[in-house]
């Protein structure tokens, strides 16, 4: 039978390494490294200090076993990762840190190599702002309602001032006794999907290309971290760059016009409050009076997916809230979504 692990944080069964390890690609006497026991699995965790609220990170492991993490979210930072392999291999995000609980878990023999970069305090605010920008009016409503519940959790009551990115992220209230899942309400966080288009942003060339300069970076010292936190700098401008122009693609190619984008839109409602019995993409195009290939486009344009992902990702996304907030068996579950 395979053993499953269970922590606090998927790496804290880490230990102290040498900045010596022949595979770290390069390294500093400054740089914290954290190894991975052989019984655990192998690879390592890498973090360079660039600045006081600037951290680049570079991760490349694989677990000899599942890994379920149950752990808190540290808060008052914001992340940027960029997957090189993994499930999500070539695509970065957006994670805005808020002390939230979650659950996580890592498959057996999948290796995880990524760079992330990491602003802290004051730097995360310009990064929160910027994100938010970047977003549709539509997308900037559903985010603003999701930090309002967030928030609402974290000071035990209802606010009359509006809450910001930037004040669930600097919520110093631990908020450990519900998970993410159990403070979101269910209609809210199925509409979360809607989102997945502006957090995960595909990995374009140009972004690789400064990828392997930072996992190529020729200098030493100073040098090495001043050109190192250049690099991360560029990597955060083109990921803003890439979510600005998908966004704004949505809805300036002739393909995605006022009306197909609200026709769009009510396609997209229609699938999420239908999950047990979704319509055809045939169906689905005639309720909207678009054809098929407009669909399939618009999604492509708008939710940067197919129709039939996007129910998949939707159904993944109540199974997980219901599992996780009822006492309904896995069949019931499973019956509940389609």
């Amino acid at each position: 039978m395979r053993r499953h692990l269970v922590t606090n944080q998927w790496h804290d069964y880490f230990i102290p390494g040498e900045i010596s390890d022949t595979r770290l690609l390069h390294s500093d006497i400054s740089d914290q490294i954290r190894v991975c026991p052989s019984q655990f699995g192998q690879g390592y965790i890498q973090k360079i200090h660039l600045r006081e609220d600037l951290v680049l990170q570079i991760i490349d492991y694989t677990p000899n076993h599942n890994l379920l993490t149950d752990s808190i979210d540290g808060g008052n930072c914001v992340e940027f990762e960029f997957q090189l392999a993994g499930r999500d291999a070539g695509y970065s995000f957006f994670f805005p840190h808020s002390r939230v609980r979650y659950f996580n878990v890592i498959a057996a023999q999948q290796r995880i190599f990524k760079v992330e970069v990491f602003f802290k305090a004051p730097s995360f605010c310009r990064y929160c702002n910027q994100f938010i920008e970047c977003l549709s009016p539509p997308l900037q409503q559903l985010l603003q309602e999701i930090i309002q519940s967030i928030h609402h959790y974290q000071v035990g009551r209802y606010v009359t001032s509006t809450a910001t990115l930037e004040h669930i992220i600097n919520c110093t209230i631990p908020s450990g006794e519900l998970y993410f899942e159990q403070i979101i309400p269910a209609p809210l966080y199925t509409q979360s999907a809607r989102l997945e288009s502006a957090i995960r942003n595909p990995i374009t060339l140009i972004v690789r290309e400064v990828i392997e300069q930072i996992l190529s970076c020729p200098y030493g010292g100073s040098n090495r971290r001043r050109y190192l936190e250049w690099k991360a700098l560029q990597l955060v401008d083109l990921h803003f760059y890439s979510l600005l122009r998908s966004q704004r693609n949505c809805h300036e190619l002739p393909l995605l016009q006022s009306e197909d984008a609200i026709a769009i839109h009510q396609a997209e409602e229609i699938l999420r409050t239908n999950l047990q019995n979704p319509p055809s993409i045939e169906l689905l195009a005639r309720s909207v009076l678009l054809n098929r290939f407009k669909i399939n486009q618009g999604f492509l344009r708008l939710y940067n997916t197919t129709p039939f992902r996007y129910l998949r990702k939707c159904r993944m996304l109540k199974a997980k809230h219901l599992l996780m907030t009822s006492e309904l068996s896995i069949e019931q579950v499973a019956a509940s979504v389609g």
